[in-house]
């Protein structure tokens, strides 16, 4: 096979699709030239922890959002490899929620043994990719050499993921503000928020972990504005829910209830976009944060350009075995196991696929319909099929342990779907396991 492939990122969407081509080589396939392209100096996307923020050593934006002491916020049972268990890599079975260092050491197993290290140029972001006469052009900078060049390719997949780019609201107020305003993308080390008054704004996921965090590590008080509903936990007594900012005089925030507290540093938790700005307009992913992603076929394939892949770009409950569904059904569409229809068709079944998600009525019936999707991309491929709906349960578990005590849902565990085994009940409560390396997690 002649066909060149670029991938864009190395982290866990990108690395699905290395070990996807690779499978198919094991197998005895002839499989494209694979070139992936990182801007960092490691694999492993977002789980690949720095301490820095806003730019880089070389001038460029810092890819990522990840913080010291984060924990797995979702059973690990969720996204266990179906061709690489927790067990194989670790030699025994782990507590369910895992901290940062031990899932990228899990991460790291899989592609290492597979072998695919020489397909990545490291310390390398692409500039601009552009497609002409059935071809694409990728510019892409040697950041260490500073060199920049192109070359061409039959087909393109953007694993960059979505969450790196920050959501960044303004509040009157916030240019004379006496303490730190920073999104979560910058949010590095709780303990910096010791002893301190913090207000969250937003109330995603990520509100969630880094208050839980700052109450963990020794924050005074945390206080979460909503725009629409609070999360409604079982909160510890110094956590309030209120409604959302609308200014900060000097240090004390006015919310819309007309309630007002004072407060050291303010963090917004307020989402990401999604940012391609190396993509020609033509081939730019336009859509919102959700599981029936605008304009991607089977959630994967851009219907405007379809030798065009994108990995991961859904809003998650499953995350690292859905990317291997899609990275898998990817590499058949390129090697030509799988046709494409025409354009009508594949509009059609995105708008489908937005009707059916707009059709659901809670998060219960959310989990479902993307436990389908993986099933849907499962069975046209040779990826390892495994119990979804058991990873379902266990998601939906997970949603009964956090209502029950927010503070104390990850002191539960799961039944492997790949294995069979129960996971074992770590050595150390959640709020009191303050040293979260590799070493200390695996003594249980």
């Amino acid at each position: 096979m002649t066909k060149r492939v670029a991938i864009i990122g190395a982290g866990p969407s990108g690395l699905a699709q290395l070990r996807a081509f690779q499978s198919a080589k094991e197998n005895g396939e002839a499989i494209p030239e694979i070139v992936c392209f990182e801007k960092q100096d490691e694999w492993g996307g977002l789980w690949n922890y720095t301490w820095r923020t806003g730019v880089d050593q070389y001038g460029e934006p810092v890819h990522g959002s990840m913080y010291r002491y984060l924990w797995s916020n979702g059973p690990k049972e969720g996204l266990e490899f179906a061709d690489y268990s927790f067990e194989e890599h670790f030699g025994k079975q782990i507590a369910s929620y895992p901290p940062r260092a031990v899932l990228f050491d899990y991460i790291q197993g899989r592609v290492a043994k597979a072998g695919v290290r020489d397909w990545i140029r490291f310390e390398t972001v692409v500039r601009r990719v552009e497609f002409a006469d059935g071809k694409f052009t990728v510019t892409v900078k040697d950041l260490p050499n500073a060199r920049e060049y192109a070359e061409e390719f039959d087909h393109v997949i953007c694993a960059s993921g979505h969450f790196s780019t920050p959501n960044v609201p303004e509040f009157e107020g916030f240019d004379t503000f006496k303490g730190r305003v920073l999104h979560a993308h910058d949010f590095r080390d709780a303990l910096e928020f010791k002893d301190q008054d913090i207000l969250i704004v937003g109330t995603s996921y990520s509100a969630e972990d880094i208050g839980s965090q700052c109450w963990k590590y020794g924050a005074k008080s945390i206080t979460v504005s909503h725009r629409t509903a609070a999360m409604g936990y079982d909160w510890p007594e110094n956590w309030a829910e209120v409604p959302l900012l609308t200014k900060v005089v000097g240090n004390t925030a006015h919310f819309k209830d007309g309630t007002s507290r004072d407060v050291d540093a303010i963090i917004l938790c307020t989402g990401y976009q999604h940012h391609f700005p190396f993509m020609a307009e033509d081939l730019n992913l336009r859509t919102a944060n959700r599981l029936a992603t605008n304009g991607l076929y089977k959630g994967v394939a851009y219907v405007h350009n379809p030798a065009l892949f994108y990995l991961g770009m859904q809003d998650q409950w499953f995350t690292f075995n859905m990317f291997d569904a899609q990275a898998w059904w990817v590499r058949d569409a390129i090697m030509g196991k799988i046709a494409m229809p025409d354009k009508d068709a594949m509009l059609a079944d995105v708008a489908d696929r937005v009707a059916r998600e707009d059709a659901g009525e809670s998060d219960y019936d959310a989990i479902w319909y993307q436990g389908d999707y993986i099933k849907e991309l499962i069975a046209e491929t040779d990826y390892p099929t495994f119990d979804v709906e058991g990873a379902c349960q266990a998601f939906k578990e997970w949603k009964g342990h956090k209502k029950q005590g927010i503070m104390t849902f990850r002191d539960n565990g799961y039944k492997s779907v790949m294995t069979g085994t129960m996971a074992p009940k770590h050595h150390t409560p959640w709020k009191d396991a303050l040293d979260d390396t590799l070493e200390v997690y695996l003594q249980n």
